[in-house]
């Protein structure tokens, strides 16, 4: 103790304080210093793109559909005249339409199909196939799909390095059918059809150890974690089977489609739970417009991505996954611009303006279900990429070299920026050479995305 007229000794009080505080908040601190520090500093693709199983596989099967698709996007997009005149009538400022435009028809020609699902879910139909016989089709297309999925994960799907060939998407995998009772067994069969495929073309264990953010496995309407749970168990067990190294796991993505994988039957946050279940496995939560929406009732001319039901139900998986390692995905819009030149730009119009929206509201991915919608998927992205890199890069180059002459901004703000170009770079809409403009290296860019500071 220390008489009444007599200071403590600051340093001494100063430890003792600092090691009660340590005490108190060991749990805590793991948390920051851990899953709480963990932003997506890796390429997280601008869209998912889902092709129904029956539509790539049997009579139609087309390894190179990323190609097809990119192809068909083009002709659409010739077809309306140009892109920067596309660019205009979707509201990009005229300064800025023609550079949007190139690069846009730069993407699609590139890199048309950033992500790609093969579905053997909802979008699946088997039309035509009497039901004795609906197994065995099924069962042969996933045979196929993991024929597809091994030419795209690894140069010729024979297990061999090499590089990717250029009609592959950079993330691809299936959508198999949900932990529902009735559809169940079938979802599980095809997942282990497809894993087989890979495994014994030696490509699973490979994309593993080497790229496993590359192989997307979609689990999809889940409603309570007990079932990723159990996916997790399942996993485990197919990796002991395919000799999977205990080194590497396999990762999936949940999507989110009912309201009880919103709010828990207990009244909890059940997204937290949902990927405190997945044990670090999980790579994405994806939201599912039109599923969700139904099931709150919305009658179906109202179900859109801007509900306010899907606004409520973003806002809470965005704050599920903020800062903890995953990605979080918008759903699509079923208003495909198809049809006479007029409902084309209609539905060009609609879907832009979604993208746009998301972009602005922080979520960075989205569905595309249709080829036409990779314009302005892509035109979309670029232009919001486009719109601030400039005052983006200038404002980190300032950043960084301690001139607080022009902005006086904060670690927090740094973060911020340096996402914000990993993003406009990574979807094409900034160029090499604009990057380097920052004076940061994409290194570097990265850790400032961590930390706020070099």
């Amino acid at each position: 103790m220390t008489s009444a007229n007599s200071a403590p000794d600051p340093g001494a009080l100063c430890a003792a304080l600092g090691r009660h505080a340590d005490a108190r908040l060991t749990t805590t601190d793991d948390l920051v210093r851990g899953p709480w520090a963990n932003p997506v500093t890796w390429r997280q693709p601008v869209h998912t793109v889902y092709v129904p199983a029956h539509l790539m596989t049997g009579a139609n099967r087309d390894p190179q559909i990323a190609r097809t698709w990119g192809d068909a996007a083009l002709a659409a997009l010739e077809s309306y005249g140009s892109a920067t005149g596309l660019a205009l009538a979707l509201g990009v400022p005229e300064q800025d339409a023609a550079t949007v435009g190139a690069l846009t028809v730069a993407k699609l020609q590139r890199e048309p199909v950033e992500d790609l699902r093969i579905d053997f879910e909802d979008g699946f139909t088997q039309r035509g196939v009497p039901l004795e016989d609906r197994d065995a089709d099924e069962d042969a297309r996933a045979a196929e799909a993991a024929d597809i999925l091994a030419d795209w994960l690894d140069a010729d799907g024979s297990g061999t390095t090499g590089e990717r060939p250029g009609y592959a998407p950079a993330f691809a995998g299936i959508r198999f059918k949900s932990f529902d009772p009735a559809v169940r067994d079938r979802g599980l069969r095809t997942l282990v059809i497809v894993l087989s495929g890979l495994a014994g073309r030696g490509v699973l264990t490979k994309v593993l150890a080497n790229d496993p953010r590359a192989l997307r496995l979609t689990l999809p309407k889940v409603q309570h974690h007990s079932q990723v749970e159990t996916f997790v168990e399942i996993l485990e067990q197919l990796e002991e089977s395919f000799g999977v190294p205990e080194s590497t796991r396999i990762p999936f993505e949940v999507q989110v489609e009912t309201p009880q994988a919103i709010v828990g039957v207990k009244g909890e946050a059940e997204p937290a739970r949902i990927l405190a279940a997945g044990q670090g496995r999980i790579l994405s939560l994806h939201y599912g417009t039109y599923d969700y929406s139904a099931s709150l009732g919305v009658d179906a001319a109202e179900q859109s991505m801007e509900h306010p039901v899907a606004d409520h139900a973003k806002d809470v998986l965005q704050v599920a996954t903020t800062a903890v390692g995953v990605e979080l995905s918008d759903g699509s819009t079923n208003r495909i611009p198809v049809g006479s030149p007029e409902q084309i730009l209609d539905g060009w119009r609609i879907h832009h303006r979604l993208v746009t929206r998301h972009l602005r509201r922080a979520v960075r991915q989205g569905w595309d279900l249709h080829a036409h919608q990779l314009v302005t998927r892509h035109l979309a992205t670029i232009a919001y990429f486009r719109a601030s890199w400039e005052v983006s890069a200038e404002r980190l180059r300032d950043y960084v070299a301690g001139d607080e002459t022009r902005w006086m901004d904060e670690p927090a703000t740094a973060k911020a920026m340096s996402g914000y170009l990993l993003r406009a770079h990574a979807c094409g809409a900034v160029t090499d050479e604009e990057l380097a403009t920052t004076g940061v290296s994409s290194r570097d860019l990265r850790t400032l995305l961590v930390t706020g500071r070099l």
